[in-house]
């Protein structure tokens, strides 16, 4: 069943929880963002691997690692109210390691990393709009997975809680997890293998 939303009008996560179809969507500020179908075969073996690497190592550790659907609710403030948080998105990847921030429905408020794996068509919603937007929530460490470059580039806040570039990290490259205080160190030869 197709729901019929105007894609002009504002919602709030109260109303994103009413809608029971196929259809994924994000809610940035209020305004709903479709997302694409099914990620391409090369997202997703990216996307598992870089899981798969991030999962192994938190064994036994307090944080936890969550892949897409999963929701991420980032309110404004302190208001924690379905119907009163406006932007809700599902990143590839996230960890999280204030466990309190968890609950039934996902995550309320910023993880310590994203990653989010860049669809060619969607480039600009990834590198610029999630950008802005993580770093205004204070997503502390926020990596952007070019998959088709074999790319990646990771960003950190700084004291200011703006973001800075680490460094644009290619298929041979060694990459530290910042959060993890460089005790993780993902090797983008198996991260970009076929």
């Amino acid at each position: 069943m197709e729901l019929d939303l105007d894609l002009n009008k504002r919602y709030t996560f109260a109303d994103y929880l009413t809608w029971v179809d196929d259809k994924r969507r994000e809610l940035i500020d209020g305004i709903i963002k479709i997302m694409t179908p099914a990620p391409s075969t090369r997202h997703q073996t990216v996307s598992v691997n870089l899981a798969t690497e991030i999962k192994y190592f938190l064994k036994k550790k307090k944080c936890k690692i969550f892949a897409s659907p999963f929701d991420v609710r980032l309110p404004n403030d302190s208001e924690n109210s379905n119907n009163k948080i406006f932007t809700v998105v599902q990143p590839d990847i996230c960890v999280i390691c204030d466990l309190s921030k968890l609950d039934e429905k996902g995550c309320l408020r910023a993880p310590d990393l994203i990653i989010e794996i860049v669809y060619p068509s969607n480039a600009n919603h990834d590198v610029e709009k999630k950008f802005q937007l993580y770093e205004k929530h204070k997503v502390h460490e926020y990596w952007i997975v070019f998959p088709h470059e074999n790319t990646i580039n990771v960003f950190l806040l700084d004291e200011n809680y703006k973001y800075q570039l680490v460094g644009m990290f290619a298929q041979d490259s060694k990459v530290p997890v910042n959060i993890f205080n460089g005790d993780l160190i993902i090797d983008l030869t198996e991260i970009f293998e076929d």
